[in-house]
Parts: structure tokens; sequence; C-alpha cells
């Protein structure tokens, strides 16, 4: 009976093992077609920052945009919170900045400027998300590791053992009775026959 109810156990045990790994290798999934599309996001919008620098340089001069960059006042601040997914926690990353422009004076600068510092402000914000998903990747591709190790154990080891062991008990059991059967019939037959006996011989 214990034995029946430690396979029972194990079985219940795989299920639910099996709907986690379902769970888990979706939600990876999904993470994982974000992050290509939120690599290129980042990609491009670099690029796009970095032009809109170059473009300010060659309008103002290199000189004029490193004595402007002294005048930027921006502070960033990025909030770290966490999900669980089937047990796992997952970061969330929100990058925010304070500090709004302009930050100098439009007399003999170029709105260039302006531009490529808003243009850098995306791409950081971006930048952020991208690390909670390459994060969250890695902690749910170790999760999935870990549950489909226990899967297979589950299922080609703990549940056959469990079966065979079962099976064997099962047919011992069987062997037994018949045996307590067969036993008890030859004793039954010896008392009966003993009985006879006796009768003949008070007879």
């Amino acid at each position: 009976m214990k034995l029946k109810e430690d396979l029972a156990f194990s079985r219940l045990g795989y299920d639910l093992l099996d709907q986690k790994r379902s769970i888990l290798v979706s939600e990876l999934l999904t993470l994982v077609d974000q992050a290509v599309d939120y690599q290129n996001r980042v990609e491009r919008s670099l690029l796009e920052a970095e032009r809109a620098l170059q473009d300010a340089i060659l309008q103002m001069g290199r000189l004029r945009i490193a004595n402007l960059a002294g005048a930027v006042n921006i502070t960033t601040s990025i909030d770290l919170k966490s999900r669980k997914v089937m047990g796992v926690t997952l970061p969330k990353v929100d990058t925010t900045f304070s500090g709004n422009g302009p930050f100098f004076s439009p007399e003999g600068t170029s709105m260039l400027s302006e531009v490529a510092i808003n243009k850098y402000m995306e791409a950081l914000q971006l930048m952020g998300r991208m690390a909670e998903l390459k994060v969250s990747i890695m902690r749910l591709a170790k999760e999935v590791k870990k549950t489909i190790r226990k899967v297979n154990a589950l299922e080609k080891l703990v549940i056959p053992d469990k079966e065979e062991t079962c099976k064997y008990l099962l047919s011992r059991i069987e062997e037994i009775e018949r045996e307590s059967f067969i036993l008890l019939k030859v004793v039954k037959d010896r008392m009966e026959r003993m009985e006879e006996e006796k009768k003949e011989e008070n007879a």
C-alpha cells in the first residue's frame, strides 16, 4: 500500500513538473523573441544616437560639444523589481531620467546636441529592458534544464522502477495466497481423514 501511494505521488509529481516545464518553455520562447526584437532596437537606437552626436560635432565642433557636455545635468535612476513565473524570480528593470532640457542656451548651439542627448536616453532605457530580458532568459533556461532532468528521472527511472516493484510484489502476494490456499486444503483434508480414522476406531 505504501508503495502504491509512492507510485501515485510520483505520477502526480511527474504531471505537475511536466506542466511546469511546458509553461517555463513557453515563457522562455516568448522572452527570446522579445530579446531579439530589443537587441535590434538597441543597436538601431545607439546607431541613431551616434549619428546625431556626429552631426552635432560636424556642425558645432568637438571642443564646443565637449564644453556643452558639462552643462548637461541628468540623473539616472534604475528601479529594480521582480516577478515570479512558476517559482522563478525574474527581474523588472525600469530606467528613468530626471532633468529635462534644454540644458543650455540655443544661441550658438545646434538642436542636434539635444537630439543626441534624447537618443542616448532612449538607448539607455532600451538597454535596461534588454538586460532584464537577458537575465530572465538565463534564469528560465537554468530552471527549464533542472525541471527537464527531474521529469526525465521520474519518467525513465523512478516511475518504471516503482511499477516493476509493484508488479513483482503483487505476483508474490498472489503466489503466497495460492500456496496458503493449497496448504490449508492439505491441512483440512488431513484433519478430515484423521476424524474419519477416529470414527472407525471407535466403531
